[in-house]
């Protein structure tokens, strides 16, 4: 796997496609079709993020419902627009976050598998290594860009709830955020966000890189072998990696996530400027220690789900993006 493909010889290919290198992408068909994809995808997910960020705000009378319950409650208080609140300002904000982001992706990863290649490891340590350093260096740069779309986006899915600001649309909530707190309001949470989501991103690329190529091997498939998986074995796999990684990072980094959207969106701590463990001591005083797990249920959902949805997505997207071969 992850071999160039104009370095070795066709037969040597049979698992490519599960791997796709940044260097046989067309790059302008990748972010294109990646942009209309990915929107579609956050469609189908965005109120699951909904019903997770209502269910860790403190005074919501929400926390202690469970998920299913608070997604029927916002259902019938706001309808269809509840849950989809903060869904236009994250679908077009996120467009050229996205492309920042997976264009760090694969050129971190790239340059990994590159290096470790005359490293003596097993092949599935590499993978992962390489899949996990790139997820890491990939939301290092890209927390930049999305933690204020973040905060802009959480502000107005909790739009009316006890502790937070009412604010008419994004450009509203972005002012009131500067007016109050200057720019670095704009990035309440973003430390945080660095030292939670780039180990997690690191966790759950690693673990899809290294199931997929565990996965395949126990299911006979060789890099050698000239049979190549069908587009549904492709799917499966693929998918089943993506579950996994999502599952394992959702459950390391729920408390974290907690906290941090209790932050983001909060204003009423008392004097002084929230922090992370004014927040934590906070939702420690609430609710012990499960408080910190608030949210579990639909975040786990979500993750998974997005595990599963984003990676195929993601592998389609490179498939529908290869650079057409010329023959001469």
């Amino acid at each position: 796997m992850a071999l160039d493909a104009e370095a070795v010889p066709a037969a040597e290919l049979a698992l490519a496609d599960t791997d796709i290198n940044w260097n046989r992408l067309d790059k302008t068909k990748f972010h294109i079709i990646g942009a209309i994809l990915f929107t579609a995808q956050s469609a189908l997910l965005h109120p699951t993020a909904v019903v997770k960020t209502r269910m860790q705000v403190a005074g919501s009378g929400l926390s202690h419902m469970r998920g299913l319950s608070v997604f029927w409650n916002i259902l019938k208080s706001d309808g269809i627009s509840g849950l989809y609140r903060g869904f236009g300002t994250s679908a077009v904000g996120s467009l050229p976050g996205r492309v920042l982001a997976l264009t760090s992706l694969e050129v971190s990863k790239d340059i990994m598998l590159k290096y470790t290649g005359s490293l003596q490891m097993p092949e599935a340590t590499r993978v992962g290594l390489a899949n996990g350093v790139a997820g890491m260096i990939s939301n290092l740069v890209s927390c930049i860009y999305f933690v204020p779309l973040d905060v802009t986006c959480q502000r107005m899915m909790v739009q009316g709830l006890p502790g937070t600001t009412f604010c008419n649309g994004p450009l509203d909530v972005v002012r009131k955020v500067m007016k109050a707190e200057g720019f670095r309001g704009l990035y309440r949470g973003f430390g945080l966000t660095a030292v939670s989501q780039s180990p997690a991103s690191a966790l759950w690329w690693g673990v899809y890189g290294a199931a997929q190529h565990i996965i395949w091997r126990s299911l006979g498939y060789r890099d050698s072998m000239e049979k190549k998986p069908s587009h549904m074995e492709m799917v499966t796999v693929q998918a089943t990696a993506g579950m996994a990684a999502g599952a394992c990072s959702s459950i390391i980094t729920t408390p974290l996530d907690t906290v941090k959207t209790r932050l983001q969106v909060i204003d009423n701590y008392g004097t002084g400027r929230p922090s992370v463990l004014k927040t934590s001591r906070a939702l420690f005083k609430e609710e012990g220690w499960l408080g910190f797990y608030r949210g579990f249920g639909p975040r786990f959902l979500n993750m998974s789900l997005y595990g599963t949805t984003m990676i195929v997505t993601y592998e389609l997207i490179k498939r529908l993006s290869l650079k057409e071969i010329v023959t001469s």
